[in-house]
């Protein structure tokens, strides 16, 4: 009989323990680990072309849908910090797509925008994400079941 080096336990005495312990597949946060990395490969895939990461994305889409939001809300938004979002803001007015302009009701806060080249790209950005969603649409097996996975995992977040 092997000993547990840790705590020098036969291991034989523990199978009733082991016994007990759950199948990987019927794991929440397991099952939920490996479908995120299953949804983020193919974005990655999709993107690719574009250069396009899941936080840049994020933060495009919330600027086109409600431009001159704050950089704070729209971080707190995402859930990134601070410092992480000021560093992914600098590279989306690097590529030319978004800029930062002085509040005009805060001159110590900015407002976030798309550019023109913004603007140009947003369309590009939506064709790829139109394949992407549909092909994760697909695999879920229809509309409705997203629509449902969706609603499960906003309870999960608290989002209900």
């Amino acid at each position: 009989m092997a000993a547990n080096p840790e705590t020098s336990v036969p291991l034989a005495s523990n199978s009733e323990d082991i016994s007990q312990l759950p199948e990987m597949s019927s794991i929440v946060g397991y099952v939920l680990r490996r479908a995120q990395l299953s949804v983020f490969q193919d974005f990655i895939e999709s993107f690719t072309e574009l250069k396009l990461r899941p936080a840049e994305f994020s933060v495009l889409n919330l600027i086109a849908q409600r431009p001159g939001q704050k950089q704070s809300e729209i971080a707190e938004q995402l859930g990134i910090k601070r410092a992480n979002f000021v560093a992914l803001m600098d590279g989306l007015e690097r590529r030319g797509v978004a800029e930062r302009r002085k509040s005009p009701e805060d001159k110590r806060s900015h407002s976030l925008h798309l550019t023109v080249e913004g603007e140009r790209f947003i369309s590009e950005m939506l064709s790829v994400w139109n394949a992407h969603e549909q092909r994760i649409i697909r695999r879920l097996g229809g509309e409705a079941e997203r629509d449902k996975l969706i609603e499960l995992l906003g309870r999960l977040s608290g989002q209900d």
